[in-house]
């Protein structure tokens, strides 16, 4: 079979690994790819993850057999729908199905319809209503960007000069572009925080291992949000008991609500959640693999990666048993000084050609420059072990990260403690 994946970030490199085990995989294409990604796939760096009509095209023209489209962005311009219009197959939810991450104020309407379990909020496309609201309201508080912004658009002011300052950097100097038009102001909730990534055919959903993220720069959750610094799997505040709460209150909710309205979600559906005093809250939505998320629960997929996403396409998933090893798997992301400002780029990286067989070096940022593997981003690699035990894939994975070398390397030293401390507590 010959492949095709979206995208060009560390996600995508942890799907086209485990995609290339499957033994009737002849040729994977990732568009655009990167650097590292290139030794495990064929990459087309001239078509971005938004070119729809030359990935579709490029599919045509290329025998392409199945579809994996990644990244938030290319679902929301209905990248699914023209390959689904070209005859091939794919992995990802349709244009309607990936407004439930491409607009904030449709997911928690959707909730709120529903009575799927969020903070409470209201909508604004008025900076000064919006304003008028907060000058009332409890603090700290959570301001949203309704529509994609890579990650970033979600603020949580502390004071009403903060929240003043939020409005005006969304909605006034439109920081996130169009997607400030309109904002989500909701209450500020408390508790551990947990994802849930899931594969769903629409009606069968087949929960992946919990995981845990790091979104601030610095140790101690310090500093400005990030994409992610790091993740561990499996989440221990995510017990049985609770994960059966969130499929009867959520997970079956949130797929039953989707088709009522229309839209029914297929791939892989994000459930950002927080364990509050009063149960679980949805945080967010996400239409697609988490990053860097994804490069901790694929290592402990043990079924076939493309039999799954094969079984989501046909809506078959229901008849398919999906099984995860029962150990455990930690990332430390290595990102270039600075980030998430801006950051140098073009700086060599050394890898040892030695690393253990349980360590994975996910590439993110970087790209080739001949044949020497430069940086090209914020967050350059992702370093995965997976180990019997959450301390020992810690140790493993920190011991690589140290191992790997370019100027300016930067890392969080505390990626999982919180998580360990969980498990002793």
């Amino acid at each position: 079979m010959n492949l095709l994946v979206v995208g060009g970030g560390g996600r995508e490199h942890a799907i086209i690994k485990k995609l290339k085990e499957n033994p009737s995989v002849e040729t994977i294409y990732a568009l655009p790819g990167n650097g590292g990604i290139a030794r495990d796939a064929v990459c087309v760096p001239e078509i971005g993850a938004k070119d729809i009509e030359k990935i579709v095209d490029f599919a045509r023209t290329h025998a392409v057999d199945f579809a994996v489209v990644a990244p938030d962005d290319p679902l929301a311009l209905g990248c699914v729908d023209r390959l689904h219009e070209a005859g091939i197959p794919c992995f990802g939810p349709d244009a309607k199905a990936a407004r439930i991450e491409a607009s904030k104020v449709f997911s928690k309407n959707l909730m709120k319809k529903y009575g799927i379990p969020t903070a409470r909020y209201e909508v604004f496309s008025d900076p000064g209503t919006a304003l008028d609201y907060l000058r009332g309201a409890s603090f700290p508080i959570v301001i949203k960007a309704d529509g994609l912004a890579l990650g970033k658009g979600v603020l949580i002011p502390q004071n009403l000069q903060e929240a003043e300052a939020a409005v005006k950097t969304i909605m006034e100097d439109k920081a996130f572009g169009d997607s400030g038009n309109e904002i989500v102001i909701e209450e500020f909730l408390t508790g551990p925080e947990v994802s849930v990534l899931a594969f769903t055919d629409g009606t069968a959903i087949a929960p992946m291992v919990s995981s845990m993220d790091h979104k601030r720069a610095g140790d101690g959750d310090t500093g400005l949000n990030t994409g992610g610094m790091g993740t561990v799997a499996p989440n221990p505040c995510y017990t049985p008991e609770i994960a059966a709460v969130c499929m009867e209150t959520i997970f079956q909710p949130t797929l039953a609500a989707m088709r009522a309205e229309g839209c029914p979600f297929k791939g892989c559906l994000y459930f950002g959640l927080m364990l509050t005093p009063d149960g679980p809250r949805v945080i967010e939505y996400n239409c697609r693999f988490g990053d860097p998320e994804t490069q901790v629960v694929l290592p402990l997929l043990k079924t076939d990666l493309l039999t799954v996403m094969r079984a989501v396409e046909e809506e078959t998933l229901g008849e398919l048993t999906v099984e995860w090893s029962d150990g455990a798997a930690a990332c430390v992301i290595l990102a270039s000084g600075g980030y998430p400002g801006s950051c140098p780029k073009g700086k060599e990286i050394a890898i040892p050609a030695d690393l253990p067989e349980h360590v994975t070096v996910y590439h993110a940022g970087d790209r080739l420059e001949g044949d020497r593997l430069v940086t090209s981003g914020g967050r350059v690699l992702g370093v995965t072990a997976a180990g019997d035990t959450l301390a020992q894939a810690l140790k493993d994975a920190y011991a690589a990260a140290d191992a790997i070398q370019f100027e300016g390397k930067y890392m969080r030293r505390d990626i999982g403690q919180r998580a360990l401390r969980a498990l002793e507590g």
